[in-house]
């Protein structure tokens, strides 16, 4: 359950993107197409999940004071073996991201859970963290990414719509990216909101006599 938990709790809860706020110059700068929000939310789970692995295993070994150093050429090595992958199995793509993909090196995201959780933790939890914030990242820049598509083109994923409505440009230029950011963060705080605590009676609580409550009780 608890290896659950470190995988499910980046998908939404504390989505890195749209909780943590963190990784947001390619989630703007990429997501002009749902394809190209899919390319790279993929590419920085996999570093993502291969960061934390090689950080947990060598977590008694990397001295303290140059531990981000060791990060860093950690998760370059891996940005360096996914760039070679996409110029080589998807070119098109890997033109499409350009140098954003050779920036997954300084992500805030990747270098956050390296510090935070990976250098703390076993192999399997980091293994999971990973990938559950990676997949968050993932979702978090493919809807963007169909959502801009779809107002900003009238296509999705290459495909036309089927749809008369004339396609509005600006949903695929900066200002649209801040606006579809505002609202889809808008409607995950509205998921991920907690509600507040409610008061119920004492009536069949068989203590109400002697304890003297008056009203009710906080759950």
């Amino acid at each position: 359950m608890g290896n659950l938990k470190e995988f499910t709790k980046g998908l939404l809860k504390e989505n890195p993107t749209l909780v943590g706020l963190l990784g947001m110059c390619p989630t703007l700068a990429v997501t002009t197409q749902a394809v190209n929000g899919l390319g790279m939310g993929l590419a920085t789970t996999f570093v993502l999940v291969g960061s934390n692995l090689v950080i947990s295993l060598l977590r008694n070994v990397i001295p303290k004071s140059v531990k981000l150093p060791c990060y860093i050429v950690i998760i370059a090595g891996f940005v360096t073996l996914i760039d070679f992958l996409m110029h080589g199995f998807v070119p098109d793509l890997h033109s499409a991201l350009g140098t954003f993909l050779s920036l997954i090196t300084v992500n805030c995201i990747i270098l956050g859970r390296a510090e935070m959780f990976a250098c703390k933790n076993k192999v399997l939890p980091s293994v999971l963290d990973g990938l559950g914030m990676g997949l968050g990242f993932t979702c978090s820049l493919f809807t963007m990414g169909s959502i801009r598509e779809i107002l900003g083109t009238g296509s999705w994923l290459g495909f036309q719509i089927p749809v008369d409505v004339q396609p509005m440009s600006i949903f695929i230029m900066p200002a649209g990216g801040f606006f579809v950011l505002g609202c889809v963060i808008a409607v995950v705080s509205k998921l991920t909101k907690k509600k507040p605590p409610q008061k119920i009676g004492c009536a069949g609580c068989p203590n109400a006599a002697s304890c003297g409550a008056k009203g009710g009780c906080e759950e």
